[in-house]
């Protein structure tokens, strides 16, 4: 059984079909990148992951369990990685992580805080300063521990990437990958080709609230992916 699964799922706001009957699956250990452009689905996919939402037909499930139903149990299995990390600017990386971890029934030494931040990308000499110093890609990587501090099964990511430098989003990708391998199902939504073919296992193209195309990412370079995503883009 997927980790993620999402049969003949649709959604409207107003006159606007935000998803049209998706078919979505994502397993444990794997990484999926769904591509599209803004206003594809992509965000709305994952509200209805999250139970911020509640799907107009279809089914959704995340570990068997329906968010409309059960959201606070979804939720516990959730690690969610916005496009802007929510942490608080105040306070250090490590006491942002100390602090989230505990909403999520963790209490974190100082060591173990460290370490996690530490195998999250974030240098040494960071980890006591203030958030409001930090760079985004500092952020997200503080992000990414709190996810690992959590042991989500399930991590969701809204265009982490965007805004970082290369160095820093290549970074991220890495720790997706580590995800992944450590067991969590991975749902990146981007509209980063070149990251999307780097770090997912499959990629699904997003149209209109459609799945237009669904591949093995190991089955095609780059080149071809820029060209059938342009090639749907323009359909």
């Amino acid at each position: 059984m997927s980790t993620i699964a999402l049969h003949g799922v649709s959604k409207r706001f107003g006159s606007t079909q935000a998803l049209n009957q998706l078919e979505l699956e994502v397993a444990a250990g794997e990484v999926y990148a769904l591509l599209g452009a803004n206003g594809a689905g992509k965000s709305t996919t994952l509200n209805l992951l999250l139970g911020f939402l509640r799907a107009d037909g279809g089914e959704v499930r995340v570990n068997g369990i329906d968010p409309a139903v059960d959201a606070n149990a979804v939720r516990a299995s959730i690690a969610y990685l916005p496009e802007q990390v929510a942490l608080y600017p105040n306070l250090s990386g490590i006491e942002n992580l100390q602090y989230f971890a505990a909403l999520a029934g963790r209490q974190l030494g100082t060591n173990e805080s460290m370490e996690l931040l530490r195998s999250a990308g974030l240098a040494m000499a960071a980890h006591g300063r203030r958030l409001g110093e930090y760079s985004k890609g500092m952020r997200q990587k503080v992000g990414v521990a709190i996810a690992l501090a959590k042991r989500a099964k399930v991590v969701l990511l809204d265009e982490p990437l965007s805004g970082l430098d290369p160095s820093a989003a290549n970074e991220v990708t890495k720790l997706l990958r580590e995800l992944a391998d450590g067991g969590a199902a991975v749902l990146l939504a981007t509209h980063d080709l070149f990251r999307a073919r780097q770090v997912a296992d499959r990629i699904g193209i997003l149209k209109q609230g459609e799945k237009r195309a669904e591949l093995q990412a190991a089955d095609i370079d780059a080149a071809q992916l820029e060209a059938l995503y342009l090639q749907h883009m323009e359909a």
